[in-house]
């Protein structure tokens, strides 16, 4: 045994010192093909959520939702991810699972997903089937239905925090710069592949009349794809767990010169693995063997640990959240109504008209080319994510966040200004561009903040040191996917007012307006580390 701890030790520094030398934990390089199928999951998470935005309206009418109801739908989703998200992601971070930390919430999560989409696409065939009562089966349909569309928006919202922090655990740092730009392509790719299958007429196709109804054709479609791309996605890099194999390994017998933070390790590392596919016993028992009872309490995941991490949080991180709050709530406003917008502003269409009249077949004319303007969105997210890479090196990141703001909220109010059919698809291109800033730019900063707060604390304190405030990556990824959930609440309880007030155009107006502001916050509080 004392010969295979040798190794094992002789092992370690030459991975070590094979690494980055201002960051000795830090992972190694990631193959393309592996950052390429970690992306997967954004690819089958964006895919679905297209299915939904094209979907989940028609089958709510055809259950029958009382009108008094939607606010509940769209505004229990953002409420409970809100509340909930903080929680799961301290509770990733201190996660012992042996499949790692994140990889179990993920997979939970994608499960929920699948179980969503099940119930509000076949829930009223199932309920039809099974109950003849008219009155019971339109109960049941719209309870079945309102359950799968609130379990698919809380498990899709949810889920982004961890993949991000799965990826900033397993990845180096010029690594979870290229991952995040994967991401933000594949996010691209999965909307723009749901919006064309969305807009296919299944009814006359073959594969529609075995299933039944178009509803069954893009369940079995997205399930397909999601389940796919998750198990590419969990099975794309190895991702050590936060049980240590000191219990195989007894204290004498592990080295005690190790020149690394115990907490350090316990916190952000993803441990370095050898050769033979097995966890490298040193790093993990470092990691345990330097901490006492009180600091072990001290990291226990409680609700107290929670909010005082919360409220410890440093000022750059705060600054960081409200501007992803800007952003998300000003892109929000615009592409939650801009299909409205399409059919009432763009094409004079009457939504509340007889549905033979000719003012609501326009408006329906209307929605169509709005979901090909959303289309265009996603396809051009895609390519902006690309683009991203050269552009970084000339005009930073603080350049990517200032430029994303300023395009949308100068095309938005444009679209709002003057509602034209061929210039409103044209600038539906920098709806791509803020798409690819919100998925990038923010998690990016997250992952330069951290690495910037490690290199201070090894500094400070060379043979070991504390995390002082009890945060790790998966909780900080978390608060800020949290912002999404407050811009969706924000912008379901508010816009919705002024929207029957006033109209959809309104809604683009005020979308520019926010995105503008966003500008100014972005490029005079956002702090940004070279």
């Amino acid at each position: 045994m004392g010969g295979n701890v040798g190794q094992l030790g002789t092992h370690t520094c030459k991975s070590l010192a094979e690494n980055d030398p201002s960051d000795p934990v830090e992972p190694p390089r990631r193959p393309t093909g592996n950052l390429i199928m970690h992306s997967m999951a954004m690819l089958g998470r964006e895919f679905c959520y297209a299915v939904e935005a094209a979907y989940v309206t028609p089958v709510l009418l055809s259950v029958g939702l009382p009108r008094s109801l939607y606010s509940t739908v769209w505004l229990l989703s953002p409420i409970l991810g809100f509340l909930l998200q903080p929680v799961v992601g301290l509770a990733s971070d201190h996660c012992r699972a042996r499949w790692g930390r994140r990889r179990p919430y993920i997979l939970t999560l994608g499960i929920l997903m699948l179980s969503g989409m099940a119930l509000y696409l076949n829930g009223d065939a199932v309920v039809s089937a099974l109950i003849a009562d008219p009155r019971r089966k339109r109960i049941w349909a719209i309870t079945i239905t309102m359950i799968g569309v609130v379990a698919f928006d809380f498990a899709a919202d949810f889920i982004d925090g961890p993949i991000k922090a799965y990826l900033f655990d397993v990845c180096s740092h010029e690594d979870k710069e290229r991952g995040l730009h994967y991401h933000a392509l594949f996010t691209g790719l999965g909307g723009a592949l749901g919006y064309l299958l969305g807009a296919i007429d299944w009814a006359h196709l073959e594969i529609g009349r075995v299933l039944g109804t178009e509803f069954q054709v893009m369940f079995f479609f997205s399930a397909l794809v999601l389940a796919l791309c998750f198990i590419i996605h969990l099975c794309s890099i190895p991702e050590a767990p936060l049980r240590d194999v000191s219990k195989d390994i007894s204290p004498q017998q592990a080295p005690q010169d190790f020149p690394l933070s115990s907490d350090k390790m316990y916190q952000y590392g993803s441990i370095e693995k050898a050769k033979n596919h097995s966890v490298n016993p040193e790093l993990a028992l470092q990691g345990e063997k330097n901490k006492n009872p009180a600091e072990q309490t001290r990291k226990a995941m409680t609700m107290k640990s929670l909010l005082r991490a919360l409220v410890n949080m440093p000022p750059h991180y705060r600054c960081l959240c409200i501007s992803h709050l800007i952003g998300w709530t000003a892109f929000l406003s615009n592409m939650l109504f801009f299909t409205d917008f399409m059919g009432q502003i763009v094409y004079h269409g009457d939504p509340y008209g007889a549905h033979n009249s000719t003012e609501f077949l326009i408006y329906e004319r209307g929605v169509e080319v709005g979901c090909w303007g959303l289309c265009i969105n996603s396809v051009f997210s895609s390519l902006y994510s690309y683009l991203q890479k050269p552009l970084v090196t000339y005009i930073g990141l603080k350049g990517l966040y200032f430029m994303g703001y300023l395009l949308f909220g100068l095309g938005t109010g444009f679209i709002g200004l003057f509602p034209n059919v061929y210039s409103t698809l044209a600038l539906c291109t920098l709806f791509g561009v803020m798409s690819s800033t919100l998925y990038t730019v923010p998690f990016n900063l997250i992952a330069k903040y951290h690495r910037e707060e490690q290199e201070e604390k090894r500094h400070q304190a060379p043979g070991g040191g504390g995390d002082g405030d009890g945060r790790g990556q998966g909780l900080d990824c978390a608060v800020l996917t949290c912002m999404v959930q407050l811009a969706q609440i924000l912008v379901g309880g508010g816009l919705g007012f002024l929207v029957n007030k006033a109209g959809s155009v309104i809604v683009v107006i005020t979308a520019s307006a926010v995105a503008l502001v966003g500008c100014c916050f972005v490029a005079l509080f956002v702090r940004y580390v070279d």
